[in-house]
């Protein structure tokens, strides 16, 4: 697998890079990478959990959270199903909770902090749209990588280009 800096050092043109790099590792698998399915939400995680219900097998849920402190949109159960339905990673522009379960579960998770607080699930949030977050936007089916250094972000569409030799 592409480590984020070989990815920025192979494409530097192609790759946006999140920053700064203030996610915080929670998950038990510190390197993932997938295609991106995002979610748009605000301290409701109605979405979140939907999602990762879903199959998932080699993407990565990413939440626009609004970068709210004040709700946890990911916890033990809602990221037991994530394993369990073959997500490769989640990363939130937000929080979460259990954080000694999260550390042992084989998935990637990074978020910016931890809190206790769970949301009030309204059923409110957006599926599959542009977000913008930190310094860049991240569409639905890009694909991304995270690990110890950041977390990097190329569209499909550049990868195919540059396996055709564009």
């Amino acid at each position: 697998m592409l480590t984020t800096p070989d990815l920025c050092d192979r494409y530097p043109e192609e790759v946006k890079v999140v920053t700064p790099n203030s996610l915080i590792d929670f998950g038990a698998i510190e390197c993932f990478h997938g295609e991106v399915v995002t979610v748009k939400c605000f301290e409701d995680n109605s979405r979140v959990k939907e999602q990762l219900a879903q199959p998932g097998r080699g993407k990565v849920l990413v939440v626009d959270g609004g970068s709210s402190l004040r709700r946890a949109l990911l916890g033990d159960l809602i990221a037991a199903s994530a394993v369990e339905k073959g997500w490769s990673g989640v990363v939130i522009f937000g929080c979460v909770r259990d954080v000694e379960i999260l550390a042992t579960l084989a998935i990637g998770i990074k978020a910016l902090a931890s809190i206790p607080l769970k949301t009030d699930r309204r059923g409110v949030g957006q599926l599959n749209v542009p977000l913008l977050v930190g310094s860049i936007e991240i569409l639905p089916g890009d694909y991304l990588v995270a690990d110890a250094n950041g977390v990097a972000v190329i569209s499909m569409d550049q990868i195919a280009k540059l396996r055709a030799g564009e």
